[in-house]
């Protein structure tokens, strides 16, 4: 096949896929496609999409624009900069596992051999990704290395955070933002924090007077002087229905205990909660805990009466998300944080929700 031939099929399938929503119209309208012999499919290094163009004229009409779809979103999601320091197979596997969602939620086939999974595919890609963990992942690679240095990853992630907003605004004015669009969105514009740093901002009274103080200095006894005066009550509640493992318990509670030591305003109470509710126990900035206690079925709203009569404070609940919610919110700020594989974000009637994805 000629580049002419292949650049005809490859517009042609541009044009069927801008049809298919104002929003993939406006998307493609940010790639650049670019052929190289030297991939077997094809692949994206997070701004250009590359492809063999012998593999993809092969493909029939509907999997052309199908793999052309798949390869925009791993870069309008700025999937390979976003991976990190994670292992690039199992992150492809995750990555794709969104990605194909999407191109089946339009319609589209995908490629033959292509990794998808529908319980997974409305997750972020970091929560699939810790997820993924103990499963053998199949070896793929249509995420090449993000290319260049800090300002080529910058450039590349302002182009792309443009390109999901004007094709969103684009897809809303016409009534047309393909479902769970909007979430991907979000993940890729907004800035993101994980979850230790939304934890000390969510437990600290003033969140911006935290943001110069070094913590690897917590170990002198060094906190910030003005917070001293009033305490604040922090409730602290664990999931102990057995959805929990040692290791995110440990490091929850580890990451608790080191805000107490920096911030000695702060007065912890800790419970234990499965369908009952054990506690409260002080929460030592130093020394042994409570024993957990539980084992049983899941249900908030013990603990939640428990502080019904709380109107200063907040409280943190480490958890699946899958238990009995109380009728009515607690007056004082809530903090979820959801272990992976929990209840998705819009299943928590109240609180913020924060993901407990690496420890």
């Amino acid at each position: 096949m000629t580049d002419r031939e292949i650049s005809a099929q490859i517009s042609a399938a541009l044009l069927r896929l801008r049809a298919r929503a104002p929003f993939f119209s406006a998307l493609c309208l940010f790639a650049r496609f670019v052929p190289r012999e030297d991939i077997p499919t094809a692949a994206t290094d997070g701004r250009d999409v590359f492809y063999n163009p012998d593999w993809l004229g092969a493909l029939d009409r509907s999997q052309r624009e199908g793999v052309l779809l798949h390869e925009v979103l791993h870069a309008a999601l700025l999937h390979p900069s976003r991976r990190g320091a994670r292992e690039p197979v199992r992150w492809n596997v995750a990555a794709d596992v969104v990605v194909n969602g999407i191109v089946e939620s339009q319609g589209l086939p995908l490629a033959p051999g292509a990794v998808r999974d529908p319980k997974l595919a409305d997750r972020s890609v970091e929560e699939i990704y810790a997820l993924l963990e103990d499963r053998a992942c199949p070896s793929c690679g249509c995420l090449l290395p993000a290319s260049g240095g800090v300002g080529r990853l910058a450039e590349t992630a302002a182009h792309w955070k443009q390109a999901l907003r004007q094709a969103a605004a684009l897809a809303r004015s016409h009534g047309d933002l393909p479902a769970g669009i909007a979430r991907l969105v979000d993940e890729a514009t907004s800035p993101k924090l994980n979850w230790r740093t939304r934890l000390w901002r969510f437990l600290v009274r003033h969140p911006s007077d935290f943001s110069g103080f070094d913590r690897r200095h917590l170990w002198r006894g060094l906190y910030l002087e003005e917070l001293t005066g009033d305490r604040l009550a922090v409730h602290v509640a664990v999931d102990t229905s057995g959805s929990i493992g040692p290791q995110e318990l440990s490091a929850f509670l580890g990451e608790v205990r080191g805000i107490a030591r920096a911030y000695p305003h702060l007065d912890g109470r800790l419970y234990y909660a499965d369908a009952a509710l054990d506690g409260p126990h002080p929460l030592l900035r130093s020394g042994a805990l409570a024993s957990p206690v539980g084992g049983g079925g899941t249900d908030f709203r013990p603990f939640f009466a428990a502080i019904s009569g709380e109107t200063e404070g907040v409280c943190v609940y480490l958890t699946d998300g899958y238990g009995s919610f109380p009728e009515a919110a607690p007056r004082i700020a809530t903090l979820w944080v959801v272990v992976p594989g929990g209840l998705a974000d819009t299943g928590f009637s109240f609180g913020e929700v924060v993901r407990l994805l690496e420890v």
